[in-house]
């Protein structure tokens, strides 16, 4: 299986890059995994423009890293998002990808989705999960491989870690 993980978190060595590091490494074991950390692309947002849809045929007329991430797309089975929290939601550089899928929508080959979801405190994490549920569950009909969040004091634990490694190698 090929799996993309889009890691949202603009910090190295954050704890949103050591979830993901800890589920890469397990999956790696049995899987092609694919990191692309968004934050140090240049992704500009969604115009509105509606080219995409008219004479883009699927394309989006921007032309930036957002072609790296469609292509990488096209060869996943299974996508990982991966973001700290900002105020109750995705962070900015994540959804700028997010809205950009607009063009042309999960590619068909993709066939499951995961959240991996890191902040400060509890009960921050409604907003990103109605949005990973309805957008990718939902309306693109992923399956969904499940919600891993870590907060506070969890952020970095071996216990969360562990989780995410073990997951990652049982897929």
């Amino acid at each position: 299986m090929n799996i993309l993980v889009l890691n949202g978190s603009p910090r190295v060595n954050g704890n949103t890059a050591a979830m993901v590091a800890a589920f890469a490494e397990g999956a790696e074991k049995k899987h092609k995994v694919k990191v692309l950390e968004v934050c140090k692309m240049d992704i500009a947002d969604c115009k509105g423009c509606e080219y995409c849809h008219t004479k883009g045929n699927g394309e989006c007329i921007q032309k930036d890293d957002m072609q790296k991430v469609r292509a990488a797309l096209q060869e996943a089975d299974m996508l990982v998002l991966a973001s700290p929290i900002y105020y109750f939601g995705l962070n900015g550089q994540l959804q700028c990808v997010i809205h950009r899928f607009y063009a042309s929508g999960a590619p068909k080959n993709l066939k499951k989705v995961m959240l991996i979801l890191s902040s400060g405190s509890d009960n921050v994490y409604d907003g990103a999960i109605y949005e990973y549920k309805k957008a990718f569950v939902e309306f693109m009909g992923l399956e969904n491989m499940g919600i891993f969040k870590a907060h506070g004091e969890q952020n970095k634990s071996e216990a969360i870690l562990s989780q995410l490694k073990d997951f990652g190698q049982s897929l």
